[in-house]
């Protein structure tokens, strides 16, 4: 064990909190870590919807690059930011157990939920969802990370503003106004963290694999597998959610249009041995029930 693994991160201290959760388990395992952070283009270009940047993987692809370089040996991320399809020559490594899957709503106060009301969210599939419940409602986009939105929210005269609770919890930043969106399906992965490894590098494979939590891993894989079938990444409204119960899988799943006034969704139910492949099952009911034109629409909307 006398290699030194690089274990590379974006700067934020969410990424920050996250690396260092999995640079602790490694040392506990007796294995020698030291940690490279770096910027991703997500974080850096705050004035854009993360849509028109028309980049898929915007917070993960510095940290590919940075591997593809040897300049790092794994990498962690949030798994709902990493695209359904990883580059040649990375692999996934472990799915850590996963946290909160939620949504929140941090708010100034809730009199606005029955009248007009603004809600900041740089998320095609929040939006889409609370439309859906609020169609008297407006919302306005939302960049950075999690501490630049909430500063952000205090600065602005919006009513609130929508965070997956994991980033919250994680950091100890979710506030007492605040109240959970159990109605909100979350994004595929929502609440998981993932560490990639090199194809070609066994002794980060062995290291990484003791962190894998496999509960969580079938459950995002059902989630990813999906999002992927339905041609999602950014670009489309989707959510699912996977839940491992008493050898049971709980799933639902929706897709809604970009203004929220149309949804094609799924729930089911399926025992755990034949969970394989599944969520590429219900992708395809979900296209077949309306789901095809509408992410049609959603296509010719976006350009």
């Amino acid at each position: 064990m006398s290699k030194i693994i690089r274990i590379g991160t974006r700067d934020s201290e969410l990424a920050l909190w996250q690396a260092n959760t999995v640079q602790d388990q490694l040392q506990a395992l007796g294995y020698q870590t030291t940690l490279v952070p770096v910027k991703s283009t997500g974080d850096l270009v705050l004035d854009k919807p993360l849509y028109e940047l028309g980049i898929t993987g915007i917070f993960t692809k510095t940290l590919d690059i940075a591997m593809l370089n040897d300049t790092i040996d794994i990498a962690v991320h949030s798994m709902k930011d990493v695209p359904t399809a990883l580059p040649k020559g990375i692999i996934e490594g472990a799915v850590l157990e996963r946290a909160n899957t939620q949504d929140i709503l941090v708010h100034k106060g809730l009199d606005f939920l029955n009248h007009t009301g603004v809600i900041a969210t740089g998320s095609l599939r929040r939006k889409a969802q609370w439309l859906h419940k609020y169609p008297t409602h407006n919302t306005v986009d939302l960049r950075g990370n999690v501490n630049t939105r909430m500063q952000k929210l205090n600065d602005n005269r919006w009513n609130g503003a929508i965070f997956a609770a994991a980033g919250l919890e994680r950091i100890r930043l979710k506030p007492s106004q605040c109240i959970d969106l159990n109605w909100m399906v979350p994004a595929p992965a929502q609440g998981a963290m993932l560490v990639v490894v090199k194809e070609n590098d066994s002794l980060c494979q062995e290291a990484v694999l003791h962190l894998n939590h496999k509960p969580s891993e079938i459950c995002v894989h059902i989630e990813r597998d999906f999002l992927r079938t339905l041609e999602g990444g950014c670009t489309a409204p989707i959510g699912a959610l996977a839940i491992s119960k008493h050898n049971e899988i709980l799933f639902k799943g929706a897709l809604f249009s970009l203004d929220g006034s149309k949804k094609v969704e799924v729930s089911k139910t399926i025992s755990l041995e034949n969970s394989k492949n599944i969520g590429i099952t219900w992708a395809k009911e979900v296209l077949e029930n309306g789901g095809r034109e509408l992410m049609k629409e959603i296509k010719k909307e976006l350009g």
